[in-house]
């Protein structure tokens, strides 16, 4: 029952139940990486961090999606891709245990580095994989579910880190809690047998994947990657920190924002999902653009917590399908390149590392979170300009 198996007209993998379930739960294990923007604040909290030295801690985790992305798609070939996520969740566990050594700020950015790498590993490889047990036609379900997934773990960790510090006066045993859970996924999908067929594929190099810059429409829309990325690193590091200076919010209560993200861009994947049936993706992107942008203008000029709450959710639900409509776009632009393409993309993650760093630059020069803001705004105008263009 465990054993793949395969229609034998088309080729493709039949789904099983019992090995779809350990793949789909890497997907909860995706989503640790997340906490970084709640975790951020707690650390500036902790040692009393300007908001430029404390925004190095998204730095520490998606600057390795940078470096690690096409790398490990050589190491996928040549291990495969289960062992490649098992690898991912080893570095992800001693990662999260890390911190239980020692709470120094060398350490955290150890810890949060190794919990980056871990990810990049993660989210190259596990979405191949779930090609060797799904048919083509089950695979965008298949994705979407996992998205579903590690938007439910993205939204539990600010939760259990605000519970933590309520309850427990530390924060950081979501640590601890995180590690036994990727203990228990590494343990589950290494119990399970998966057959790859021992098909290999050729990697592109990082000069092949970074010359398709060259192509305008790629840069273009590997910008977008990036500057998505910032917008969610950054609304959830600046979110909890807009709601404590302008209505005296104690961390603790602020946090629980960056969770409101996440539910409202979950919401909005799935509505997505179900409106891009139908509506022109282009089309889509303009109107999730523009509401990107009424979102960072109200958080621009809010005083109370609704007006902030009814921002970063609406933040949240414009910006849900906006990485799947650009990769598409890029897809589409160069389909003999697929593999070159994906590998730059997922490079463009590292804009959590980038935008986060010049929010906290832009709001120690202002002295207030509106410097943060402003410079989200930008990211979404970028998007609105992109739209329109793409439109033409």
């Amino acid at each position: 029952m465990t054993q793949e198996t395969t229609n034998i007209q088309t080729g493709q993998p039949k789904t099983s139940v019992l090995q779809l379930a350990p793949i789909l739960f890497g997907f909860f294990i995706m989503g640790f990486v997340d906490v970084v923007g709640i975790a951020t604040n707690y650390v500036k909290k902790d040692f009393g961090l300007s908001d430029t030295l404390s925004n190095l801690l998204p730095m520490a985790v998606f600057l390795w999606f940078l470096i690690f992305s096409v790398p490990t798609g050589m190491l996928m070939n040549k291990i495969g891709r289960k062992r490649t996520v098992q690898l991912s969740m080893l570095v992800t566990g001693i990662g999260l245990l890390v911190p239980m050594i020692s709470y120094t700020l060398p350490i955290v950015l150890s810890a949060f580095a190794l919990l980056g790498i871990g990810n990049t590993l993660l989210q190259v490889a596990l979405n191949p994989l779930l090609t060797n047990v799904v048919s083509k036609e089950k695979l965008t379900s298949s994705l979407t579910t996992g998205q579903f997934i590690k938007a439910v773990s993205s939204f539990l960790g600010p939760i259990i880190a605000a519970y933590a510090g309520t309850q427990f006066g530390n924060w950081q045993v979501l640590f601890p809690i995180f590690a036994g859970i990727t203990v228990l996924s590494f343990l589950w999908l290494s119990a399970t047998p998966l057959h790859e067929g021992g098909r290999k594929e050729n990697t592109s190099t990082i000069a092949e994947c970074f010359a398709l810059l060259g192509d305008k429409r790629i840069f273009l829309y590997f910008a977008g990657i990036l500057t998505l990325v910032g917008i969610d690193v950054g609304l959830n590091v600046s979110g909890p920190r807009l709601l404590m200076e302008r209505t005296g919010m104690e961390l603790e209560q602020a946090g629980y924002v960056a969770s409101l993200y996440f539910v409202f861009k979950t919401t909005g994947t799935f509505l997505g999902a179900i409106l891009l049936a139908k509506w022109s993706a282009r089309r889509f992107y303009l109107i999730s653009a523009i509401g990107a942008v009424a979102a960072m203008v109200l958080l621009l000029f809010a005083h109370n917590a609704a007006l902030i709450y009814v921002g970063v959710a609406l933040a949240g639900f414009a910006c849900a399908n906006i990485f799947s409509i650009l990769f598409s776009f890029a897809m589409q632009r160069m389909p003999e390149r697929s593999n070159e393409v994906s590998g730059l993309l997922i490079m463009g993650v590292s804009g959590g590392a980038i935008f986060p760093l010049l929010m906290g630059l832009a709001s120690d020069a202002a002295a207030a979170q509106w410097g943060a803001i402003a410079v989200l705004l930008v990211c979404c105008a970028y998007h609105w300009w992109l739209a329109v263009k793409e439109l033409k």
